[in-house]
């Protein structure tokens, strides 16, 4: 089985000619002063405002009065996270060369200021690795590891300037212990954690944290658009509104991992106490 499709917090244009370039454009727009009046209220961009998690976490911080910055390839799905918000939609094609700094530009430009970034644009891919794609190898690490790096790189300079915010990195429990026919969004969410733990060092003392959120299966369209649905009967999906109460209990309590549900913490331990035990329960569960 070799389907690709896109993650829970990332979903592509409903119209496939509604694409980069109006992305780009309305980021120009933006970056240029014709984006709204800066906000003295504090500020996040949500990547992967579409749907899923990104929504949920999208709501989650418009119920705790902060002005919503909203990122995504869908402007309809957009306007339906922010119905009710005075969010600012930011619609972008982070796949583009240039994706990630026009982003920044536009919502830097709009509000003046990001206190904290919620990076959880993303796809997945299922299917035995010797049958993927090169492509799409290519295509799952670009949009879940590389994007997100060059979005933070573009939106760091402003914290450490400010002397304050967050980078909250939306990973996964396939990252950390490792998922069969899963293998390159693994490998890509693993990454992620390892970017995570090197950033935290490198800002010390700057007044900028990172945390880590790591999600189990979450109860999206996630599965259903990589063409593949979830078949495990453990772990149990749980709501993206459950990952976005974490995403904002991170950014509220500054904590640097967090993991949904929290006994998903142990897989790691096994693996670093007894990575025979850990392989052989893997054998058998993973």
């Amino acid at each position: 089985m070799t389907t690709t499709g896109s993650g829970s917090t990332y979903d592509p244009p409903a119209d496939p000619d509604r694409g980069a370039a109006p992305a780009a454009a309305s980021a120009r727009a933006a970056a240029h002063g014709h984006g709204p009046p800066r906000t003295d209220r504090r500020v996040v961009l949500v990547t992967g405002a579409s749907s899923g998690i990104g929504a949920a976490t999208a709501r989650r911080f418009a119920a705790g009065g902060w002005q919503l910055l909203l990122s995504g390839r869908d402007r309809r799905r957009l306007e339906e996270t922010a119905s009710g918000t005075s969010a600012v939609l930011l619609p972008a094609d982070l796949a583009a060369p240039d994706g990630a700094r026009l982003l920044a530009e536009a919502a830097l430009r709009a509000t003046g200021r990001i206190d904290v970034l919620v990076a959880g644009a993303g796809i997945g891919w299922a299917g035995p690795f010797l049958t993927m794609p090169h492509t799409d190898i290519d295509r799952v690490l670009f949009l879940d590891l590389n994007a997100t790096l060059h979005l933070v790189r573009e939106v760091l300079p402003a914290m450490v300037a400010a002397g304050r915010g967050r980078v909250v990195l939306v990973g996964s429990v396939a990252g950390a212990v490792g998922v069969r026919e899963e293998a390159v969004y693994s490998a890509a969410k693993a990454g992620l954690a390892a970017f995570a733990e090197a950033l935290r060092q490198e800002l010390r003392g700057t007044g900028v944290g990172v945390s880590l959120v790591v999600p189990g299966p979450v109860e999206t369209g996630f599965f259903a658009r990589r063409g593949r649905p979830y078949h495990r009967t453990r772990p149990r999906p749980t709501s993206p509104g459950r990952v976005a109460s974490a995403v904002w209990d991170a950014v509220s309590r500054a904590r640097d991992d967090t993991y949904v549900p929290t006994w998903l913490t142990l897989p790691g331990r096994v693996r670093a106490l007894s990575p025979h035990l850990y392989r052989r329960l893997l054998d058998r569960f993973g």
